[in-house]
């Protein structure tokens, strides 16, 4: 697929990867082999269809794995593509599109070509054939690339290659979690290995303990973006070493700080031996912040000192940090990090001890543990939460490193998430939007004129689509409920039930990662009124998804605790629990939903991407005024429980819980069963349209990447 000059490392490999794959197969299905090597084709509005025509069994069992698929499809189903003119139509029009999106030159601005934002992040949600995200980290990560490719911005991305990923969840009969991994073989991915001239795969090196851990490069195409992700499954390396990339957030400490070390070290190291040289770095989260160290490495000799060197690596590095509950900042003894860090620290002539006062809240408290976030905190020239409000909340929790700073002065500022509307928006409302909105809507997207045709589509058009999305997701759900519940050897009357969810019912979706803090009880608080709900007149039904940490017992029990309730009456066909929740089982929530759910306590919520991904598509959102629905809340497109915090955690779960349910029983169901005749409910559609019109122009990628260039890339440093 010719195209204008971009980052050419592991390009030729990536190209001599679809070379190989279309000599296996029908000479007319070369094209699919030629895009099945970019993902640029999974938010193309034809891209997945046109794969799924070919065996839409098979791709269901592959993941959506292009690659895959076209490995392990019979060769009767292949040879009959290879007849199917008009999928050979389609296929070369996707080809196409995809061609002509890469040629595009790249847009002017705080990057460039030869000096490109280079992206670090432990986890990319790009897509579900590519299992290294565990959940909204990860998922922002993938959209944020994804806005960058549309955008034309240059930018690389650096992460891990994980060869087992984050862990698969089965839920048995008795509603606890169990986990599981499951082996990824990169030679079946939309991946590459990077060779260089001589076929032999590019290698960095970084000091971990007393070992140098080798690492080899894979390359995935985003678009427009380059995605190099790290793989120590090396035979150079020890037994140990090599794991060092077999799971996303591996619970050994030792093990994690690895990770950490290759990310950030061996990602400065491979963009180097790639031959890119990055103009603004930016580290997504506290993972990646010992890129900081490595830019310093280079800068020593010159300097003289650390703080010297480290200053000049400062200039160009920016820090995300996307967590607001003091646990989810990861900390590490003293003496750990100094181990870990004891090479690296030699190289740059420093004690491990300096290292280490640099992630202490206090720099001279010795008994304090090492911070990655006060590390990367310490050593960026700008910071930003993900939410007006989390950019409070991180400015009152870090404000002890600058105690000669009043809160409101600590120097952390906030750009708001957003989603990348073609990746989650269903077709069908997609069609409708292209329809009103006017060509080319999604190139304006950021500007709230766009939007402003929403108040002229008929209720019956948009009704129309709401329904058909709604009834597509009950179609997936009747199927997946049912087999999740037989393969929990659950009774066949109740595995069976699930065949009654009913698309012309209202649909409420709660799907998180299952913290104690997201407070998935409280949908169970009341159980005679939750009874009520889903089989009274005007009923509800209500799908259920999400992971406890390995470790969280408390957050696996929220499960079992719903469990319990699944005799009751109704409940089997009316309330379901989906087993080990994805992207794509997200996706399908997303767009059929007609209310997203979030329950976070106050303040510990940082923004929330699900409920931005529902709204886009026509749903509402009934929140706690935290993260993103604080800004986005207007009292006329969604609804909202109170934000205040509360140090009574029972006072407060029992008037959430209670206005919960008040908001469900007066208002939310009233006003979507409100029907003159067979006509839709007016009152339900013009919240849609309130909330599409609010929503729309905030909350997508587009916008969040426009407040990177702004307010982080181009700030001064």
């Amino acid at each position: 697929m010719p195209i204008l000059p971009r980052v050419q490392a592991g390009l030729r490999d990536l190209e001599r990867a679809a070379q190989a794959l279309a000599a296996r197969l029908p000479e007319p299905l070369g094209v699919f082999a030629r895009v099945a090597y970019n993902y640029r084709w999974s938010w193309a509005p034809d891209g997945p269809e046109v794969f799924r025509a070919i065996d839409a069994d098979r791709w269901e069992r592959v993941a959506e794995n292009p690659v895959r698929l076209l490995q392990e499809t019979g060769i009767d189903r292949l040879e009959a593509a290879a007849r199917d003119g008009d999928l050979l139509a389609r296929a070369a029009a996707l080809e196409e599109e995809i061609r002509g999106d890469l040629a595009r030159p790249p847009r002017d601005g705080v990057a460039t070509p030869d000096r490109p934002v280079a992206y670090f992040s432990a986890e990319y949600g790009v897509h579900g054939s590519l299992p290294i995200y565990s959940g909204g980290l990860g998922a922002l990560a993938g959209d944020y690339l994804k806005e960058a490719s549309d955008r034309a911005l240059p930018m690389v991305a650096v992460g891990l290659l994980y060869r087992n990923g984050y862990f698969r969840q089965r839920i048995d009969r008795g509603g606890w979690q169990h986990e599981y991994w499951v082996d990824t073989d990169p030679e079946r991915l939309p991946a590459a290995l990077v060779r260089d001239e001589d076929g032999t795969p590019v290698t960095v090196s970084a000091a971990v303990r007393d070992e140098h851990v080798t690492a080899q490069i894979w390359r995935v195409d985003v678009g427009r973006v380059p995605l190099f992700l790290l793989d120590a499954d090396r035979p150079e390396n020890s037994r140990a070493g090599r794991w060092i990339t077999s799971k996303l957030y591996i619970s050994d400490e030792d093990m994690r700080l690895a990770q950490y070390v290759l990310l950030g070290a061996g990602g400065v190291q491979a963009l180097a031996a790639l031959g890119i040289e990055p103009g603004i770095v930016h580290l997504n989260e506290g993972h990646a912040a010992f890129v900081t160290l490595e830019m310093a490495r280079g800068e020593t000799s010159a300097v003289g000192s650390l703080n010297g060197a480290l200053e000049i690596a400062r200039r160009r590095t920016v820090f995300t940090t996307h967590t607001p509950v003091p646990a989810g900042n990861d900390t590490y003894p003293a003496q750990q990090v100094a181990d870990v860090l004891s090479q690296m620290a030699g190289a740059l002539g420093v004690e491990a001890e300096q290292i280490v006062a640099l992630g202490r809240t206090n720099p001279s408290e010795a008994a304090e543990p090492f911070g990655v976030t006060q590390f990367a905190l310490r050593t960026s020239r700008t910071a930003n939460g993900v939410s007006r409000r989390h950019g409070e909340v991180a400015r009152e929790m870090w404000q002890p490193m600058w105690p000669d700073r009043a809160v409101d002065d600590v120097p952390i500022d906030y750009v708001t998430n957003g989603v990348h509307l073609p990746t989650w928006l269903g077709r069908p409302m997609w069609r409708l939007l292209d329809e009103h909105l006017g060509e080319g809507w999604l190139d304006r997207a950021t500007d709230p004129a766009t939007w402003a045709p929403v108040d002229s589509i008929p209720d019956a058009e948009l009704w129309g689509v709401r329904r058909e999305q709604r009834e597509q997701l009950i179609g997936y759900v009747r199927q997946r409920a049912t087999v999740d519940r037989l393969a929990r050897d659950e009774p066949r009357p109740y595995a069976e039930a699930a065949a009654a969810f009913d698309p012309d019912v209202l649909t409420i979706g709660f799907a998180r990662r299952l913290a104690t803090y997201k407070r998935l009880n409280l949908l169970l608080q009341d159980v005679e009124r939750a009874i009520r709900l889903v089989g009274g007149d005007r009923p509800i039904q209500v799908l259920l998804a999400g992971k406890a940490h390995p470790r969280d017992d408390q957050g696996k029990a929220l499960v079992q605790g719903l469990f319990r309730m699944k005799d009751a009456p109704n409940f089997a066909s009316r309330v379901a629990y989906l087993d080990d929740y994805d992207l794509r089982m997200a996706s399908h929530l997303v767009r059929g939903c007609d209310v997203w759910i979030n329950l976070p306590r106050p303040p510990l919520e940082a923004s929330g991407t699900s409920g931005m991904k529902n709204v886009v598509n026509g749903g509402l959102h009934l929140s706690v005024l935290d993260g993103w629905w604080a800004e986005a809340y207007d009292g006329t497109n969604g609804w909202a429980l109170s934000g205040d915090v509360d140090p009574d955690h029972g006072a407060q779960d029992a008037r959430h819980g209670a206005e919960l349910f008040r908001l469900l029983e007066e208002e939310v169901s009233p006003e979507f069963y409100a029907r003159d005749g067979d006509k839709p409910p007016k009152a339900w559609l013009q919240r849609v349209r309130n909330s599409l019109k609010s929503c729309g122009p905030e909350f997508g990628a587009g916008r969040m990447l426009e407040d990177y260039e702004k307010k982080v890339y181009g700030a001064a440093g």
